[in-house]
Parts: C-alpha cells; sequence; structure tokens
C-alpha cells in the first residue's frame, strides 16, 4: 500500500466520521425542535384564543353591585336601563332592548332586556360566544361559583344550572353545539316582583 493509498483512506475515514457526526447532530436537533415547537404551541393555543374566563364573567355581570344585573333591577324603566347599559345598542324592538361587546379575544356578550308594556324590565337574557370547549368550561365553572355563593345551592339537570332566592331565578345553560361554544344566561323575577313595582 502506497503512501497516497493510506493518506487517501484516512481522509475518507475522517470526512466519513464528520458526516455521520452531522447526521447525528440534526437528528438530535429535528427530534429536539418539534418537541419544543409542540408543547409550547399547545400550551398557548388556549392563552392566545380565550380570555382569563373569571374576568370575561366581571366584564358581563359589571362591576356594581347594585340591582340583579349590571345595576338593573326588574321592573326598573327602559330609560334607566338606556341610561346605563355601557355595551352598543344592536336592538330597540317594542318588546325587548338589545346590547352587544365584542371582547379584545373576539369573544361576543349579548344583552337583551326585554320589557313589559308600560316599558319596565321583566326578563334579561345574556348570551355569551366563546373560542373553545375549555373557555366554555372555565366560564361554566367561575359563574356557577359566584351564582352559588349569591343564590346557594343550584338545581342541576344536564347542561342547565339555575338558581332561585330573594324572588329572582337565574338560569345557565351550556348552548355549545358544534364548533360554537357558549353560555346562556336568563334572569326572570318571581311574578310578585313586577306587581310590587
Amino acid at each position: 500500500m502506497t503512501y497516497s493509498n493510506t493518506l487517501r483512506n484516512i481522509f475518507v475515514l475522517i470526512l466519513l466520521a464528520v458526516t455521520l457526526q452531522n447526521c447525528n447532530t440534526k437528528t438530535k436537533d429535528e427530534e429536539e425542535t418539534p418537541k419544543q415547537d409542540s408543547s409550547s404551541v399547545v400550551k398557548a393555543a388556549p392563552e392566545e384564543l380565550n380570555s382569563d374566563q373569571s374576568a370575561l364573567l366581571q366584564e358581563v355581570l359589571g362591576t356594581s353591585t347594585d340591582g340583579v344585573f349590571r345595576s338593573i333591577s326588574f321592573g326598573d324603566p327602559l330609560s334607566k336601563v338606556k341610561a346605563t347599559e355601557t355595551y352598543e345598542m344592536f336592538e330597540d324592538a317594542a318588546d325587548h332592548v338589545g346590547f352587544t361587546k365584542e371582547t379584545e379575544k373576539l369573544e361576543t356578550i349579548d344583552i337583551q332586556y326585554f320589557i313589559t308594556s308600560d316599558k319596565k324590565v321583566n326578563k334579561i337574557m345574556v348570551d355569551v360566544y366563546l373560542n373553545s370547549p375549555d373557555a366554555t368550561k372555565q366560564l361554566w365553572n367561575a359563574a356557577k361559583g359566584h351564582f352559588t355563593e349569591l343564590y346557594e345551592t343550584p338545581k342541576e339537570k344536564d347542561k342547565t344550572v339555575s338558581w332561585f332566592k330573594n324572588s329572582v331565578h337565574v338560569t345557565m345553560e351550556d348552548v355549545s353545539e358544534g364548533k360554537d361554544y357558549g353560555l346562556k344566561f336568563q334572569f326572570t323575577p318571581d311574578k310578585n316582583v313586577l306587581a310590587v313595582k
């Protein structure tokens, strides 16, 4: 074997070793990178899509503790609703007015105040449209805790929970269907409440 053949063989072996090392390094990087990316995507997606549901519940309910809902009580005049409600009005019908707000996370809150013939509030309905099943579950749990604290032990049936105390009925329903997620709240008075006002 000549000197040049030996040198060539050594060079080929070194080149082969370097190539194998690079292949192993790339394989490790490729294996590690997707693991990091996929876990960060899985964790980040809900945070990017959904609001903090406790904060969203506070947004829905408003900051005032007066009244039954957002400073409004049953029997209050329509003029008080229009003066008090901060959301954008989207309906003004003979039997109800509707207000809406879209959050930064593109969740939608629609509120309808139903009124009697003499323009007094007799029912409030709220639809909250959400982005995921997780958000729906979180808002459900936050609302259930809140209303149970206010109105005590609820009655539960399927996807509906209801409370009754101090002449106020509150019902919460999971209205999610397919890829549409959300909750519906309904506030109604005992019949005697409106007779007094």
